[in-house]
Formats: structure tokens, C-alpha cells, sequence
């Protein structure tokens, strides 16, 4: 298989490995949590409705009986929760090889995290973030990580105010707060990538999006809701970069993977590249010491 049709199968055994995947409960997420069980991985499905999750690991394993998949809580809108799902995960698990921070929202009605966060921002990023920062001593313990985060051509939208993170002061628009968060995804995988480019014992930080694939995200927005069935990929096909990004070997610590096709929306994985704001080093870095603020998490 070459690596212009890059696919599931060229996944290599993942056996020994543990995986945890935020957000599996459906689409990139639960498809990403059925490949890497069937690969042998053993997968922590890290969600918000565990019963939801029961239903999806008794699917994976009527087609893969002996896969080893393991439920957790988590909730990305609640430190609290965040906080207690790290403790129990880090108490249970010696190791973590791959944590792919793939839960999200897409432009829904404005609303705030249990903290006070405005909801995209809170839960894409600012969530995302605490729960990597409370893992990384696993992370830089385990020989190889990687640290995978889900971003969107949305990012292009994105023009975070630092004065007003949380929409506070300004008209929510949604479909710019989804920009800023799927922006603030790049910010901080660019960021994690720079500070420990000489430390052989940090994580690789990679990043992936999904082109223009059918999933729940969509459910909020009308358009997105009627033109998604007609022009849209697979979740089998979206999730690809994902995959590409949390396991290839040839990958290297801040690359960006998505879509081959036009404009990024359909085909294989490859590596591509991110707008001009995305590399903005003042920005990510204020944004860094804005998220450690917020979480009060440290790393």
C-alpha cells in the first residue's frame, strides 16, 4: 500500500499499547475506537455517556470479539471531572502511548463549561488541554507517545480575542467561536511541539482534520445538516488523518494531517498545512499562558 492511499490497513499492530480516545462514543471518535481495538490496542474510551459507550463496545465486538476496551467518565465542560478521570487513570494504568483529544462541538448555542468558559472554546480546547496536562507525566513515561489533537479546516475562521475569550463582551457567533477553538487546537499542538522539540522524552504532538466527513457535529446547523449527505465522506474515510496522525511511524512532532482531495475535504491522509495565523508564535504563546490560567493546570 503506498502512502498516498494511506488506509487502516497499514496500521501496524498496536498490541501492548494503551490508547485513550475523548469522545468515542460516535463518529471520528467511535470509528477511531473500533480501528485501533481491532489492531489490538487497548482502548480508554474516555466519554460523557458511558452507557451510550456499552452500546458501541458491544458493536465493535460482535465484529471483534476479544478486543480490550476500558469505559471512563469524562466530562470536558467540568475540571472537576477532568481531575477525576486523570487520578483514576493514572491510579488503574502504568502507561499511555496515545492520547487523541478528538471529542468536540460545532457551533452550537451559546452556553458556558461548569467554569465559566464559553462552551467550543471550553470544551475543544481549554478541556483538552487540562486533561493532557494532568496525563503528561504518563505520557512522558511511556517511551514513543504522541499527543493528537482534532482540528478543522474551521481553524481558518478563527481570530481568537484574547479580551474576550468567553464571548462576554460581543454577539456570539458560533460558527467564529468554532473557528477560534479548532484555531486554538493549532495554537497549542504548534506550541507543545516548540517547547520540547530537544527532549527526546516528550510526547510527539501531531494534529489532524477530518475534511468535510458525515458525523454528529453537524446536528446544530441547518446547512451543514442538509449539505453534509450530499457532498460529505465517510466516517471510515475521515478518520484516516486521525489515525494517520496518532500512528505513523514516519510522522514527525507538529505535523498537521487531512484530506488529500480538493480543498481538503475528501481523500487519503497526508500531511498538510495550516493558514498563516496558525503559526502566529505570539498568539500561541499567550494563548498557552491563558489556558494555564484558566485550568490552573501547569505543565
Amino acid at each position: 500500500m503506498t502512502k498516498s492511499r494511506w488506509n487502516s490497513a497499514d496500521i501496524p499492530n498496536q498490541k501492548n499499547k494503551v490508547i485513550v480516545i475523548t469522545g468515542a462514543t460516535s463518529g471520528l471518535g467511535k470509528e477511531a475506537a473500533k480501528v485501533l481495538a481491532s489492531k489490538n490496542a487497548t482502548v480508554v474510551m474516555a466519554v460523557r455517556n458511558t452507557k451510550k459507550a456499552e452500546f458501541v463496545v458491544k458493536e465493535i465486538r460482535e465484529a471483534f470479539p476479544n478486543v480490550k476496551i476500558d469505559i471512563r467518565h469524562l466530562e470536558l465542560n467540568s475540571l472537576e471531572s477532568i481531575h477525576s478521570f486523570a487520578k483514576e487513570f493514572t491510579n488503574d494504568y502504568r502507561q499511555l502511548h496515545i492520547l487523541i483529544n478528538n471529542a468536540g462541538l460545532m457551533m452550537c448555542p451559546y452556553s458556558k463549561t461548569k467554569d465559566g468558559f464559553e462552551i467550543q472554546m471550553g470544551v475543544n480546547h481549554l478541556g483538552h488541554f487540562a486533561l493532557t496536562g494532568l496525563l503528561m507525566p504518563l505520557l512522558i513515561k511511556t517511551k514513543g507517545s504522541r499527543v493528537v489533537a482534532t482540528s478543522s479546516v474551521g481553524h481558518k475562521s478563527g481570530n481568537i480575542n484574547f479580551d474576550d475569550l468567553h464571548w462576554e463582551k460581543r454577539a456570539y457567533k458560533t460558527s467564529n467561536a468554532y473557528g477560534d477553538s479548532k484555531l486554538a487546537n493549532l495554537y497549542f499542538t504548534y506550541e507543545l511541539a516548540r517547547k520540547h522539540k530537544e527532549d527526546a522524552t516528550y510526547p510527539m504532538a501531531t494534529a489532524a482534520h477530518p475534511g468535510w466527513t458525515a458525523t454528529e457535529l453537524q446536528k446544530h446547523s441547518l446547512f451543514w445538516r442538509i449539505t453534509t449527505p450530499l457532498f460529505s465522506q465517510n466516517v471510515e474515510k475521515g478518520v484516516l488523518p486521525t489515525l494517520r496522525a496518532a500512528v505513523d511511524e514516519g510522522a514527525k512532532s507538529g505535523d498537521f494531517f487531512g484530506p488529500s482531495g480538493f480543498m481538503e475535504a475528501k481523500g487519503f491522509p497526508k500531511v498538510v498545512s495550516s493558514n498563516t495565523m496558525s503559526h502566529n508564535l505570539e498568539n500561541a504563546k499567550k494563548l498557552w499562558t491563558r489556558s494555564e490560567q484558566l485550568t490552573k493546570i501547569k505543565y
